[in-house]
């Protein structure tokens, strides 16, 4: 495995707990329990999370300096965009790679927009952020998603398959992508992705059981494990669906 990514993985398997979407998506994703961070940080822990993705708001007031610092892996998400903004998707770069070394995060995550008019700006900034990055002996992860108006499907597997290339070529340790509809579609990525990990984007809300078959699609693909957020902290006993998805991912 890439050396840079032992300290947010197990013999080449990922499970991240993703809470990311209050910026990104806003209120409405929350109840009255889960819009508390530290509702998720327990699950973090409790769940045995190999790292848990946050924007650096919330890495400053609910795991640096608490007990969670040192009992679950950080990746922070560097960049991000509002739902308020309806315009062609751009995720601009919000904090530097420096300031979430100094932090304590195991590695960083970033979102670039496949087909959107402002890739070329996002693809300049993810360049820069793998080499600070690896300068500092973390691993950049890019979430690469199909968006904007030159994109007709962006769950196809041959858009999929570009996704986890462009990771690749720009110099990512890991790519964060979509399902793209079956075991054979997404191997098509992993193979596309080359000595490059990948795990799946958790997505929109499932069952259990069908997410669950959702992730071992993905591992029997070739790829290496599952960022999840609302699958699991939306659901209605977190801790019994992370102790699910563990057994998929890890076996155990």
């Amino acid at each position: 495995m890439n050396e840079r990514l032992e300290k947010i993985g197990t013999n080449g398997r990922f499970m991240f707990l993703a809470y990311d979407q209050g910026l990104e998506h806003g209120p409405t994703d929350f109840n009255d329990i889960n819009i508390d961070p530290e509702h998720i940080m327990r699950i973090a822990l409790e769940g045995k999370y190999s790292a848990v993705i946050l924007q650096k708001g919330l890495a400053l007031k609910y795991w640096k300096g608490t007990p969670y610092e040192k009992k679950v892996p950080l990746i922070v998400k560097i960049n991000g965009k509002s739902s308020a903004w309806k315009g062609e998707a751009y995720s601009p770069q919000n904090t530097s790679v420096d300031f979430a070394h100094s932090l304590g995060a195991s590695a960083v995550g970033y979102t670039i927009y496949l087909g959107s008019e402002y890739e070329y700006k996002m693809f300049s900034e993810f360049g820069k952020i793998v080499e600070d990055a690896h300068r500092l002996g973390m691993p950049a992860i890019a979430w690469v998603y199909p968006r904007g108006k030159y994109v007709e499907k962006d769950d196809s597997p041959e858009i999929t398959a570009y996704a986890a290339r462009i990771a690749l070529e720009l110099g990512a340790d890991m790519a964060k992508i979509k399902y793209c509809g079956s075991t054979e579609s997404f191997a098509r990525a992993v193979k596309a992705a080359g000595k490059m990990r990948v795990v799946l984007s958790g997505g929109n809300k499932n069952t259990p059981e069908g997410f669950y078959q959702v992730v071992q699609s993905v591992l029997d693909a070739g790829g290496a494990g599952v960022a999840v957020g609302r699958n699991v902290w939306q659901s209605d006993d977190p801790l019994k669906v992370s102790q699910g998805l563990h057994k998929v991912v890890f076996g155990k």
